[in-house]
């Protein structure tokens, strides 16, 4: 078949209307577990410091003599402890013509900009609050760092052969040979944690390892009654012989850890909360940026676990 004789098509049209919707999709992930687990709380220096205590050990020989003499004994100070705020931002300049025409999706360019950059800035919070990162106080060369939940975590943890602990506030926990996460290394973890007086209630993990829990032996001991036309394949809750967790999977963690976290002993310290600012005009332009200034407070890391060097593939 041809085009009848004489025919117009809209191959040959001048003035047809462009079909241009007004959505944006845009699929991007802006979920932070992390940071929507723990608290917040406000730093007022660029060194954020707390304390730590703990009581004495159980004395299971405490008896004593009727009418005894009271020697009082020595106490103990307390732990100063802290960490380094550090600064991230994002930041967006739109001519000035860009922002009046008529665009398809949005009014003002600026405002979508800037809620763009917004959860950007937000996402790479969690990663960075979620990584091996050490401390580091900086200088005028040299941008601040604030020490992240991997660094932080040594007394409840599980890791694989050549693994260790962060040496000093300064740097990341060594990664060791990777194996497959099992539920023994969880019920290690779980163990430690509960032994050292923390009640976690959040198991963290990345993508690879939440099908790994979903796969744990223990829950093809339990009777499921599922409809006929639907399957279960996912475990979003691990009830442990210590209390029950929530499986929680992040994107941004790196999918070599799983984290036993007690989020009320863990908080973002914010110096300097989310803000937008005008930056001085060049030309016909307007420009912007959105900071955050913030550090992670562990408020005490024995509460939490970690089984580090886990297999991703």
């Amino acid at each position: 078949m041809a085009l009848t004789a004489g025919g117009f098509s809209s191959y040959s049209a001048i003035g047809n209307r462009e079909d241009l919707t007004d959505m944006i999709y845009n699929i991007s992930p802006t979920d932070t577990p992390f940071m929507s687990s723990v608290g917040r709380t406000k730093a007022k220096a660029v060194f954020h410091e707390w304390q730590t205590d703990s009581l004495a050990a159980v004395d299971t020989g405490n008896a004593q003599l009727e009418g005894d003499d009271v020697t009082p004994a020595a106490s103990t100070p307390t732990v100063r402890i802290g960490n380094y705020c550090q600064i991230s931002r994002k930041s967006v300049a739109i001519t000035g013509t860009q922002e009046v025409v008529d665009k398809a999706g949005r009014k003002s360019e600026i405002a979508y900009q800037i809620a763009k950059r917004g959860k950007e800035l937000k996402r790479d919070m969690e990663a960075i609050l979620t990584q091996n990162q050490g401390q580091n106080a900086g200088n005028t060369t040299t941008a601040r760092t604030t020490r992240s939940l991997e660094s932080w975590l040594s007394t409840n943890d599980n890791r694989g052969a050549t693994g260790a602990d962060a040496a000093s506030a300064t740097v990341g926990a060594t990664d060791g040979t990777q194996r497959a996460f099992t539920e023994t290394i969880l019920k290690d973890v779980i163990q430690k944690a509960y032994t050292s007086g923390g009640e976690p209630s959040i198991l963290m993990v990345g993508p690879v390892n939440k099908q790994a829990v979903s796969g744990f032996t223990g829950r093809t001991q339990a009777r499921q009654t599922i409809d006929k036309e639907r399957i279960q394949g996912a475990a979003s809750l691990y009830a442990s012989d210590f209390g029950e967790l929530k499986v929680v999977p992040n994107r941004f963690q790196r999918d070599r850890t799983a984290f036993v976290l007690d989020p009320e002993h863990a908080n973002v310290a914010y110096l300097r909360g989310f803000r937008t600012e005008e930056l001085a005009k060049v030309g016909d332009s307007e420009r912007r940026f959105i900071l955050a200034e913030y550090a992670l407070e562990m408020c005490n890391e024995a509460a939490h676990g970690v089984a580090a060097d886990l297999t991703t593939s």
